[in-house]
């Protein structure tokens, strides 16, 4: 399983935030189950996590067409949003940046994030 547009975007979004911090640590399957039952539980979440699925996918595009400009300012959207899923969220896509997506940690964490997609109609 590959991970979800917002996992990747988040990633992207995430990276000059992981720059300054030390290497982050692994993420786990708990992890993300924690991260996916506090959004869920919070309606606001939901629809935050949403929105950033939807400028993930501009950021996407924007990263496909080398438009430097817009995939700034589309990753300081992202990074602003994600700071509301609180710190449990931006740890684990901190985590998530080197994560190789096919192995099993990022296989369940794909799925784990997969239930928050189904959430806005994915």
């Amino acid at each position: 399983m590959k991970f979800n547009t917002i996992a990747v975007a988040a990633v992207i979004a995430a990276v000059p935030f992981v720059a300054q911090a030390q290497k982050a640590a692994k993420p786990t399957k708990a992890q993300a189950d924690k991260v996916v039952a506090m959004i869920k539980a919070d309606k606001a979440k939901v629809q935050i996590y949403c929105d950033m699925n939807k400028i993930g996918e501009q950021l996407d595009q924007a990263d496909q067409k080398k438009d430097q400009k817009k995939v700034d300012e589309l990753s300081k959207q992202l990074d602003d949003m994600s700071q509301k899923l609180g710190p449990d969220y931006v740890a684990l896509v901190n985590g998530m940046q080197d994560l190789d997506q096919n192995s099993k940690v990022g296989q369940d964490i794909g799925a784990s994030l997969e239930t928050l997609d189904k959430m806005c109609g994915k």
